[in-house]
């Protein structure tokens, strides 16, 4: 689903050229988010049709090719946790699935005790982003192995605390 997401819906954002790119060095699964128990799924009619999840350690985006390193936990007093690899097939979006994932993520990651999220954004996810309250912290460039720049943007929002029941006063 992660190739007919990003060929799909970066039509308009990316050229194709940029989209091989970023299949080839970027986009893909990060093995280390499913063994956290921390990439989330979406389906719709007996179908995958997205995916998304968060981090409590310091990768900030990128598959499992990207990584060269071990990847040391964040320190949820002190640093954001990281919304990570959201995926949404392109017949599915804008029906409400990246932001149910999303939902799913910002209280997972508050309740682990983080009070902020940041993440990158590929340019088609950057709608959804600043609809869930992310502003852009940071624009820059992936140059990529192949001689291929892709825009991006860096987004951070704060987290509101997980809500606990409230002591009862006495009648």
């Amino acid at each position: 689903m992660i190739e007919v997401s990003a060929r799909g819906l970066s039509v308009g954002f990316y050229t194709p050229t940029q989209v091989d790119s970023l299949l080839r060095h970027v986009f893909g699964p990060d093995t280390q988010l499913i063994t956290d128990g921390t990439y989330y799924v979406a389906d719709g009619a007996g179908a995958l049709v997205a995916a998304g999840g968060w981090s409590k350690r310091r990768t900030l985006f990128g598959g499992d090719q990207m990584k060269d390193h071990e990847d040391p936990l964040l320190d949820p007093a002190t640093e954001p946790a990281r919304i990570r690899a959201f995926f949404v097939h392109p017949d599915a979006a804008r029906q409400g699935h990246g932001r149910r994932l999303f939902d799913a993520c910002a209280s997972a990651a508050a309740a682990a005790g983080f009070r902020s999220l940041t993440l990158v954004a590929a340019l088609p996810g950057e709608p959804l982003y600043r609809a869930l309250g992310f502003e852009v912290t940071e624009r820059f460039e992936l140059h990529l192995p192949d001689g291929v720049s892709v825009p991006v943007a860096r987004m951070t929002r704060a987290l509101a605390p997980p809500v606990s029941a409230s002591p009862r006063t006495p009648a």
